[in-house]
């Protein structure tokens, strides 16, 4: 693990800011329960670098995946600014962030959503076919490993094929950022190695900045740089001398 920083500056990347993808000041989220605030994200500042993979440490109810959904525009801060290089997503109304979702944001989470009628192969066909300079579906699930199971059912695949499926489904449309919320978290461990490879693999051969949220800390060493969140709070952030391979970690 790398030495635990503080001081915003320390959190970001050695990247010009036109290699950035994300910068994000002072967001803050409030969430109104009754007469009850919930204080999900408070004062987050944060920039992440194009290619790099983030992973976001922290426990449930810690902000992570408040800050995620913000990232992917499935969500708006209650105040501060979120931009995705030119595009300022905490101002955009909800057309520009549904266009910014379908064309530069790819999603997996933590369950699958396959559609069981129809095979990997016409699962990820439903993106592909929709997307501007998409993948064929067999190369998407070439790449997310599962070239020989794309005419499966989904009843046919395992829980860790399914949600290489997903991720397949997910990288179809080439996005330029992919985000992974708890990825791993129902499946058993050989399983979730092998999904964390597929992972890895679309982030080194085609680039995609990926961010990826967990409750397991030792797929920390995953990334190029870890943010550890704590009550809405940037706790600690840390970027890793060196990113290990899925099989050298253990949980």
């Amino acid at each position: 693990m790398g030495e635990a920083v503080h001081d915003v500056d320390a959190l970001l990347p050695a990247a010009a800011e036109s290699d950035l993808v994300f910068r994000v000041r002072d967001v803050r989220k409030v969430y109104e329960m009754g007469e009850v605030e919930v204080n999900a994200l408070r004062s987050i500042d944060l920039d992440v670098g194009r290619g790099e993979l983030v992973v976001m440490l922290g426990a449930s109810g810690s902000g992570k995946s408040t800050l995620l959904n913000i990232l992917g525009g499935l969500d708006v801060p209650t105040d501060g600014r979120v931009w995705f290089g030119a595009q300022d997503l905490a101002q955009a109304n909800q057309e520009v962030r549904t266009r910014y979702r379908r064309e530069h944001v790819g999603f997996v989470f933590q369950f699958y959503n396959l559609i069981p009628s129809l095979t990997a192969r016409e699962n990820v066909a439903l993106v592909a076919e929709i997307a501007k300079s998409a993948m064929t579906p067999a190369e998407a699930l070439e790449r997310a490993g599962l070239g020989e199971r794309m005419d499966h059912f989904p009843s046919q695949l395992s829980g860790g094929e399914q949600q290489r499926v997903a991720i397949a489904r997910a990288i179809a449309k080439r996005p330029a950022v992919l985000l992974c919320d708890e990825p791993t978290g129902a499946l058993d461990y050989e399983t979730g190695k092998r999904v964390l490879e597929a992972l890895i693999r679309v982030n080194e051969e085609l680039g995609t900045t990926t961010m990826l949220i967990t409750h397991n800390a030792a797929i920390a060493a995953l990334g190029d740089r870890v943010i550890r969140l704590s009550s809405g709070h940037i706790a600690e952030a840390w970027a890793n001398e060196r990113r290990a391979r899925a099989d050298e970690i253990e949980w």
